[in-house]
Parts: structure tokens; C-alpha cells; sequence
């Protein structure tokens, strides 16, 4: 008997993920409830379910929906404000002290809002986020029916949150308390940096993620002057520091990961850290480069994130996926790197297992939450078609995008949200930039 709430998705193409490099013609995905009920032939899917309706998608590629690993969604209302600058200057004379001005439950609010209807419009059905006001991030992507990890984060100075590293923990963990058992949101430690937070700070954050098996969400290693320092301020490497204090393990969720030695890929390898690439953002601060041949070859999962729109200056996971393939392939001087088919695995199930969610999404297989992407080819741009998911990596971007689930829910048909007020987001956007501008003014 069909459900009501059964659907049928018939696309062209379709590219599971798992199993790997399996690309599917003349079949179609059948979703009930939240979840992927079965992958059949087309007629079979119509004959099995009659009833259910069928969302026809010709000279589409259905695919997982991405997994944004590392950004700071609320910080879309800062895009652009202040580019080609260096990454210390960029943070230490712009953008911190713009937040200290505006930073507020309001401004969370509205700007991940912002970032969650511009993530979904891309494709991207999962994100990880740090930032400052976790619960308004929370209700944020909650009211957009976007799932996350909303981290709680951690520093030593005082801020429009919190007082200190003790004042952060503890509200962390009342956060932490509000979203047990939510069905779109988890949560993870973030504590900013290694020069943000001490050591005894790392230390009660490594026994909180202990007890109450919590993930550790980590810039680390980001910059040469942040090792440059770190070796002038304490005689070691910022991931020798950690792994004394017991940070570097499988907990942690490390970011960035520029100026790496042999050695600390090896200690990385051991120890079971998982690593967000930055690319854009990394390119654009000239922060370094993360070597993901060489972290793929030993065996860490590498996924994808944007980083937030501030340093990137957009949110399209298509595209930071295209440019980390290309720098892996020029920078390792191996064609091969990261191939459209890994990349396509960095967008999905890479993004899931660091988040730890790859038994539920991150893959197109029975049984896993429905949140998927499908993309539209027909484009003149697109053609011919041989190779439907190198032409995904190496062609397509977010505007590329018709159609996208998340919990079997319809979130964007046709390239537009279904239900989300775009013009309410967008006049938020508007009263946020005029008093950017003021402060701007007035430097």
C-alpha cells in the first residue's frame, strides 16, 4: 500500500556515491517519509508505487546533497567587507572589531538564515557551524529545515556571548542540553583556535568531549604566523601542544590544516583526525596549503568546507570543490588527484563521516535519510554529456541547482525555496549592511 508520503524521484542519471563509482541510467529513487524507501528501475518504481507522484527530472544528475564541513554562517552578512588583505589584518582589524559592534542574537539569527538559504539553493543539505550565539544559529536552521552541527564555541576572551573560556563551556553545554534527540541538529566543542584558547581551556573541552563523546571542531594550523608564533611563544608546533594536552585523536574535527610536516601527517594518520579543506578561503588569505594528496595517501578522511562567506566570498560547494581538486592536481603534480569521483565523495559521504553522520546521509542507499540534490545539465555549457559527474565537478555551480530534499522534505523546487521567506531574509540583509556601513563611516 503507498504511503501518502511517498515520492518518486526519475532523473536521467544517478550517482548513489555508495556504492563507489556506480552511475545509474533509467532508474529512479523512491522516498518515504524522511527516508530512501528503495533505488528500482523506473518502471518498477511506477509499478510497485502507482500512487505515488512523480517528479519527472530530465537531464538531471541526482546525487547526494552536499556536506558543508567548516563555516561561520551568521558571517554572510559581512561578505565582502573586507577583502584582499592578509589573514591577521583581515581578522584583527576588520573583522573582529565589526563584530564587536554588531555581533547579537538578532545578527546570528538573520545571517545564517541568510547562509542556510543560499547553502540549500546550492545543493548543500548539511552544514558545520561556528559562531558566536549558537542557539539563534540553532533556531535559524531549524526554522529553515536545514540540518547542522552548530558548534559551542570556545575562547578566552570575553565577547558578546560569553565573559571567558569557564562562561563559554558552560553555556556550550546548556546548548548542548537544549537539542538533545533534535531532528536536524547536533552539536560539536569549537574552540577557536590554538592562540585563542589556553591550555587549560583545551583541557576541560578534551574531558567534556570525553564524558559526553562530543566531536572537537578546530582551526588548526592555518597560517605560518600562527606556527611562527606558537613556536616563538611556547618552543613547540601548535599540533605538538595539543597532542600533549590529548587533543589530536579521533574527536577531532581539525580545519585548514596548512604547514604540515611529514611527521604531523603521520601523527594525524594515527590518531584518526579528520581534516576540512578550505580551499577558497585559504587561497584568498593566502593562508597556505593543505596537502590532501599526501593526507588522502595516509588515509585521513579529508572532506570540503567553504569556510564563511566573509573569507570566500560565497557558499558554493561545487565550486570549493572544483578549485580542491585542481590544487591538489597542481600542487602534487599528479593529474589523477582528486578526481571527479573523489570529489563528488569529498561533497557527500567524506562530509558525513567527519560530521559523523555517514550512517544516516552522505549517501543515496535505502534505509539513510532522504536529503538530496539534483542538478539540471541541459545547459548548452554542459554538452556533450560522456562523463555526467565530471562535467558536476568541472562545470556546474550552485545556480546549477533545480531541486533539493532534506528529510524527504522539498526544500527547493525549480531553483526556488519552497518555503522559506527569501524576502524577509533579504530585507534583514539589507538593515544589517546600512549598519555595516555606519560603522564603516565612522572608522
Amino acid at each position: 500500500m503507498t504511503r501518502s508520503s511517498t515520492q518518486i524521484l526519475s532523473p536521467t542519471w544517478i550517482a548513489p556515491v555508495v556504492p563507489k563509482d556506480v552511475l545509474l541510467l533509467g532508474h529512479s529513487l523512491v522516498i518515504e517519509g524522511e527516508r530512501i524507501a528503495a533505488i528500482l528501475p523506473t518502471a518498477e518504481a511506477q509499478q510497485h508505487y502507482p500512487d505515488a507522484p512523480e517528479v519527472l527530472l530530465p537531464e538531471h544528475l541526482v546525487t547526494p546533497g552536499f556536506v558543508n564541513v567548516h563555516g561561520h554562517a551568521a558571517m554572510a552578512l559581512l561578505r565582502g567587507i573586507a577583502d584582499d588583505r592578509e589573514m591577521m589584518d583581515w581578522l584583527t582589524n576588520w573583522i573582529w572589531p565589526i563584530e564587536g559592534e554588531l555581533v547579537n542574537e538578532q545578527f546570528v539569527y538573520d545571517g545564517t538564515r541568510l547562509a542556510a538559504l543560499e547553502m540549500m539553493m546550492g545543493g548543500t543539505t548539511c552544514a558545520a557551524d561556528t559562531y558566536f550565539f549558537p542557539e539563534s544559529a540553532g533556531r535559524a536552521f531549524t526554522d529553515m529545515q536545514f540540518r547542522a552541527q552548530v558548534g559551542m564555541p570556545v575562547l578566552k576572551f570575553g565577547n558578546a556571548w560569553a565573559r571567558n573560556e569557564e562562561d563559554h563551556i558552560h553555556k556550550g553545554l546548556a546548548f548542548r542540553d537544549s537539542i538533545k534527540n533534535h531532528s536536524l541538529l547536533t552539536t560539536a566543542f569549537a574552540p577557536h583556535s590554538p592562540y585563542t584558547v589556553s591550555d587549560q581551556g583545551f583541557e576541560r573541552i578534551r574531558l567534556y568531549a570525553e564524558q559526553l563523546d562530543l566531536p572537537i571542531h578546530l582551526h588548526l594550523h592555518e597560517t605560518a604566523t600562527e606556527i611562527s608564533d606558537a613556536l616563538q611563544e611556547s618552543g613547540m608546533r601548535p599540533i605538538e601542544r595539543l597532542h600533549k594536552i590529548g587533543i589530536v585523536s579521533p574527536a577531532l574535527q581539525a580545519v585548514h590544516m596548512t604547514q604540515l610536516r611529514d611527521d604531523e601527517i603521520q601523527l594525524m594518520a594515527t590518531n584518526g583526525v579528520q581534516i576540512a579543506h578550505c580551499p577558497e578561503s585559504n587561497m584568498k588569505l593566502a593562508s597556505g596549503l593543505c596537502p590532501v594528496q599526501k593526507l588522502r595517501s595516509a588515509g585521513i578522511n579529508v572532506a570540503v568546507g567553504t569556510d564563511g562567506a566573509a573569507s570566500n566570498n560565497d557558499l558554493d560547494m561545487l565550486q570549493e570543490v572544483r578549485s580542491a581538486s585542481l590544487l591538489s592536481k597542481v600542487t602534487s603534480g599528479d593529474a589523477t588527484s582528486l578526481s571527479a569521483a573523489q570529489s563528488l565523495e569529498s561533497l557527500t559521504i567524506n562530509g558525513a563521516r567527519y560530521l559523523g553522520l555517514d550512517e544516516h546521509i552522505g549517501s543515496l542507499e535505502p534505509g539513510k535519510l532522504a536529503d538530496i540534490t539534483s542538478i539540471d545539465l541541459s545547459h548548452p555549457a554542459f554538452q556533450p554529456i560522456y562523463h555526467p559527474v565530471s562535467q558536476l565537478i568541472y562545470t556546474a555551480s550552485a545556480r546549477d541547482v533545480s531541486h533539493v530534499w532534506i528529510n524527504g522534505k522539498p526544500v527547493v523546487e525549480q531553483g526556488k525555496p519552497v518555503s522559506a521567506d527569501s524576502d524577509s531574509i533579504l530585507a534583514a540583509t539589507r538593515e544589517w549592511q546600512l549598519r555595516v556601513q555606519s560603522i564603516q563611516a565612522n572608522q
